[in-house]
């Protein structure tokens, strides 16, 4: 028997190879699968099930175009109604995969069909659960991103899912091992570990829902404080999840179509497209394209680009480096971004090269910053999320979070300097190309953001709260 746990950390998910006497089993494969189908023709072995945990939120799954692919059913727990062909298990069904069995156990609470499968080793013995988000490393999943579809309160979904931890997952063995479907950064949850594989016994001590003397009105108290708006784009990814979606090999070929500057330039105002650049936030600030958006590959690009731009139709054109175009289209369609046209063909210099008007993002050290706030009061706009903020901040700063910077914009001043900045640059350039973008373009960005504020020491700042005591 074999396990490998395969995490893609931009998108904090785990996605699951299992393989015993040659057969395969998937679970909440990501869109792109030729690598479980390489990897199985490469072991000699066949896929012979796909097991999707619940209708994801927060990517799409690849689970229509891997069965395409592979011949291979789709399997759903109870109370799943998928819009096309799969098993949909009842509570306790078993499949075989080579010498191993997974049970299918029902566990609605995160959403109404929620299911997690328990594989049974070469002997019968329960060995790990594949939880999905029913249950994460030190979490749970939040119960409020089904409530319309399950026509039930988010007090009454982790009412029960409750139940289901405590009748379905915690009698289990403490030496279960537990495989969570996401990680730390997921927006599914509120406070997962950094770890992305645990037993269940020590879950059972480490995780605040399954405390043994916890009531149901305190788990769902705990479960349901704090939560913050789910991301625009989760009902959209739901949506592809439920009724299916084009395969990404269609997706990247209309994705990775070379445009000259003037195709490019012809493509964004005949389709209304938005322009997006995910080169470094550095080489951005030197030069782009009026009114893009800067999300860089090299951050939580995904996760942005869902939260940030929303429609999942909406057309995209793409600058970014050559070599890494695929990549871009990939991890857009991830979370259902699939409507990219094409990309700038040999990148910005080329924009440059033929003449085209560009912009860029002034930029100010922080020991300039520091010198300044010496001789003057300057406006300083904070676009960390709320509880990096809360923990510190520059006094006095405005606190304008990048997710929610469309409810912002009127607090930025028309006339005079503002100065923005995040942890570390990369949300500040995000939220300087939004804001200019709108025409908002008396901004600098402080470069290096506030680990670089912290490091110089000058800068007067609220006192230190321990994040975890918020």
């Amino acid at each position: 028997m074999k396990i490998e746990q395969i995490y893609t950390g931009c998108l904090a998910q785990g996605a699951y190879y299992i393989e015993s006497k040659g057969e395969v089993a998937i679970v909440d494969p990501l869109r792109e699968v030729k690598p479980y189908i390489e990897k199985a023709e490469s072991e000699g072995a066949k896929i012979k099930y796909i097991f999707e945990t619940h209708f994801h939120a927060d990517f799409v799954s690849g689970h229509v175009t891997l069965s395409k692919g592979t011949g291979a059913p789709i399997v759903y727990g109870p109370m799943a109604n998928p819009s096309f062909e799969a098993i949909i298990a009842k509570d306790g069904q078993e499949f075989k995969v080579g010498d191993v069995t997974i049970v299918a156990v029902h566990t609605p609470g995160h959403t109404m069909e929620s299911t997690t499968y328990l594989l049974k080793d070469e002997n019968g013995k329960d060995h790990a659960i594949f939880s999905g988000d029913t249950l994460f490393l030190g979490d749970v999943g939040r119960p409020d991103l089904a409530q319309k579809a399950a026509d039930m309160t988010q007090e009454q979904l982790a009412a029960t899912l409750y139940d289901s931890l405590r009748k379905k997952i915690m009698p289990l063995s403490d030496e279960v091992v537990v495989y969570p479907a996401h990680g730390a950064g997921s927006a599914c949850g509120k406070n997962m570990m950094k770890e992305t594989v645990d037993t269940l016994g020590n879950q059972k001590k480490m995780n605040y829902a399954l405390r043994a003397d916890m009531t149901k009105e305190e788990f769902v108290k705990e479960v349901t404080d704090g939560l913050m708006p789910p991301p625009q784009y989760f009902p959209l990814n739901v949506k592809m999840n439920k009724e299916g979606y084009e395969d990404i090999d269609v997706v990247l070929e209309r994705g990775t179509r070379a445009l000259s500057p003037q195709e490019f330039e012809v493509a964004a105002n005949e389709t209304g497209a938005i322009v997006l650049d995910v080169r470094n936030q550095d080489d951005f600030s030197k030069g782009h394209i009026p009114r893009s958006i800067f999300i860089g590959l090299d951050g939580e690009f995904a996760p942005w680009v869902g939260a940030l731009i929303a429609d999942v139709q909406q057309p995209i054109l793409l600058v970014a480096p050559q070599n890494r175009i695929e990549e871009a289209v990939t991890r857009l369609s991830r979370v259902g971004f699939d409507n990219t046209l094409g990309y700038l063909e040999d990148g910005f210099e080329a924009w440059k090269k033929e003449g085209y008007e560009y912009d860029t993002v002034a930029s100010v050290s922080v020991i300039e910053l520091e010198r300044k706030l010496k001789d003057e009061k300057l406006e300083i706009f904070d676009v960390r999320r709320e509880s990096e903020y809360i923990s510190e901040h520059v006094i006095d700063a405005n606190h304008t979070p990048l997710d929610y910077l469309n409810n912002h914009l009127a607090e930025f001043p028309d006339k005079g300097i503002f100065y923005v900045h995040c942890e570390g640059g990369y949300r500040s350039m995000i939220a300087a190309s939004i804001l200019k973008s709108r025409g908002i373009h008396n901004l600098i960005d402080v470069a290096g953001g506030f680990t670089a504020i912290k490091e110089i020491g000058g800068i007067p700042l609220t006192e230190y709260v321990c994040p975890s005591t918020l």
